[in-house]
């Protein structure tokens, strides 16, 4: 199995900036195929944010476009969250995704999600 764990959420004003963070690791011996940034605000869905594969390969909502950067560090197994220009309809909680090979098995894993609030 494949543990992830975000850091790096918190309370900030429209307009400010926040970087999350999130580090897979596991006891066995793991790969990872793709990351990902989700979202869930009080009654809604769970939302993708933004994902990044192994080679890089980049893609975001059209909600987050021009204002949030992922990015990935694949020696640390980790996967950032750079947002900017955060707006009051940013606030939710944000989850980390990974598709990850565990000797030879691929599996979804979830983190235990970082709380993130805009407001003033």
């Amino acid at each position: 199995q494949v543990q992830l764990v975000e850091s790096g959420g918190g309370l900030v004003q429209p307009g400010g900036s926040l970087r999350l963070s999130c580090a897979a690791s596991s006891r066995l011996r793991f790969s990872i195929n793709t990351m990902a940034w989700y979202r869930q605000a009080p009654g809604n869905q769970r939302e993708l944010v933004a994902t990044i594969t192994s080679v890089g390969d980049t893609n975001y909502a059209d909600s987050v476009k021009g204002r949030f950067t992922i990015s990935s560090d694949n020696a640390a197994n980790t996967v950032y969250l750079q947002m900017n220009t955060l707006k009051p309809e940013d606030t939710a909680v944000y989850y980390c995704y990974a598709v990850a090979r565990v000797s030879l098995l691929f599996g979804n894993y979830w983190g235990q999600g970082t709380q993130v609030t805009v407001s003033s």
